[in-house]
């Protein structure tokens, strides 16, 4: 891999669930999430920020974030935002379910990330429907929309012109620990890290 990745780490058991699974395809460096302020990210390419962080700390150093973006880095942000420290991302939304069909997800725009993902691997987990998201996020008609709903909410996308960096926001968990469950959704981890490869280059590129 040519870029250095690394991860908030919320430090709690409900951080812990589901977070991302191991392997040999990449080394990710652990960053406790009490310690963002005063870690240097100048070696930084990639920085993910999972679900169940505490929002309300990262709020209060949100300057650190649109200064990694706009050092043409790649911030991912996984779940429900409550407290806007990301520039220009909406509050996260509760999709209105009246049947479990209302949680399917559909790939958009011919995504690289959900290339070749099957709609109902990423909406029936075990029978159960809505594992992989619940609501959605407003966006602008310059976000480049990678997953909906049905209803046409925003489930995933990507921000390429808030900040001289890229944003991707998705309202789930942690998409690079889907693996391993022989599924399409198997696909969804080395197809992102191809595609953090690819924006890394070309963030790189940019004068």
């Amino acid at each position: 891999m040519n870029f250095t990745i690394a991860r908030i780490d919320p430090g709690h058991a409900f951080g812990a669930n589901g977070q991302m699974q191991k392997g040999q395809d990449l080394t990710v460096q652990v960053i406790p999430q009490y310690e963002i302020q005063s870690t240097d990210l100048s070696n930084i390419d990639i920085l993910l920020i999972p679900n169940f962080v505490d929002q309300e700390h990262l709020m209060a150093h949100k300057d650190i974030f649109e200064t990694f973006l706009n050092d043409k880095k790649i911030i991912a942000f996984y779940g429900h935002l409550f407290r806007p420290f990301l520039p220009n991302v909406s509050l996260f939304m509760p999709e209105r379910i009246q049947h479990y069909t209302d949680y399917n997800v559909y790939p958009q725009n011919e995504t690289p990330i959900f290339e070749g993902v099957e709609t109902e691997d990423m909406t029936i987990n075990k029978g159960v429907a809505g594992f992989f998201a619940r609501g959605y996020y407003h966006v602008d008609e310059e976000a480049e929309v990678h997953l909906t709903f049905k209803s046409g909410h925003v489930v995933t996308y990507v921000d390429r012109h808030s900040t001289n960096g890229t944003l991707l926001v998705h309202a789930g968990r942690p998409l690079l620990g889907y693996a391993g469950q022989n599924k399409t959704t198997d696909r969804i981890r080395p197809q992102l890290l191809a595609w953090f490869q690819n924006e890394i280059k070309q963030l790189k590129e940019k004068n």
